[in-house]
């Protein structure tokens, strides 16, 4: 066992996007994957807890990129344990070319859920050697607090943001969902790339997103989406995700933009 898994991927035309570098869906599905191997070598993964009839569940993820890898180039994802302790685990992750180039970095907080209850079970069952805990941080900022959003300030108290664009309303399908039979994360970052034309992909690209899970989604459910840029940096977008019958949130994003240079 180490406390460092590293893996090497080649970016074929498949997990690269519309602009030809490695597309946000893809990195996060490979972040979700190599965690998953990463945390079964250490004997903590979820065919570990199958009595328990618990699982790992992603509480909060931020992804943030220098610059993507190229089409047909390949790159290395690294990760490592930065906290474990006995409510949730901090895992963080880097991108870099095979040369070391560093392209970005990672960082996730899970938590671990009864799958009937959906309550936090914390890690206390888990007897993890401190040596493989790295405790290294990932050098990038951490998540500031998200701020909700209305429709209009008419609805509003106290500190908001306005939303700057139509509201999106999605219902979740079956691919929408995983072996939990919940809403996969791979899913939240397409339904908000999706908020954005081809031309503002085309023009710029995503430097950093940040993802704060507050509810589970589940098949069937219509969801209503807002989103506010910022009136500072049209670049910057806040979004907030509700259950558009009772209005509980369910997840919390923002997205920072910058300029696309090929």
């Amino acid at each position: 066992m180490k406390p460092i898994l590293e893996k090497e991927y080649f970016l074929s035309a498949n997990d690269a996007n519309a602009e030809g570098i490695l597309s946000l869906t893809s990195l996060t599905s490979n972040i979700i994957d190599i965690a998953t191997d990463h945390a079964n070598a250490l004997g903590i993964g979820n065919p570990s807890m199958i009595d328990m009839n618990a699982g790992w569940i992603l509480s909060r993820l931020t992804i943030d990129l220098q610059e993507a890898p190229k089409v047909n180039t390949n790159y290395i994802l690294r990760t490592w344990i930065e906290d474990f302790n006995r409510h949730f685990s901090v895992r963080c992750f880097s991108i870099s070319s095979p040369e070391g180039k560093i392209y970005g970095y990672c960082r996730t907080i899970w938590l671990v859920m009864d799958a009937e209850s959906h309550k936090n079970l914390g890690l206390s069952h888990f007897n993890l050697p401190e040596d493989l805990i790295l405790g290294e941080k990932a050098p990038i900022p951490t998540q500031q607090k998200h701020i909700p959003i209305v429709a209009s300030e008419e609805e509003g108290s106290g500190k908001f943001l306005v939303a700057t664009q139509d509201p999106t309303i999605y219902t979740f399908k079956y691919c929408d969902l995983d072996f939990y039979r919940h809403v996969n994360t791979v899913r939240y970052v397409t339904l908000l790339l999706n908020q954005f034309t081809l031309e503002e992909h085309d023009d710029t690209r995503v430097k950093r997103i940040e993802l704060s899970f507050l509810h589970e989604a589940s098949f069937g459910m219509e969801t209503l989406l807002l989103r506010s840029d910022s009136p500072e940096d049209p670049l910057l977008s806040s979004f907030l995700l509700m259950d558009n019958k009772d209005k509980k949130q369910l997840l919390f994003a923002r997205m920072k933009r910058e300029p696309f240079t090929k």
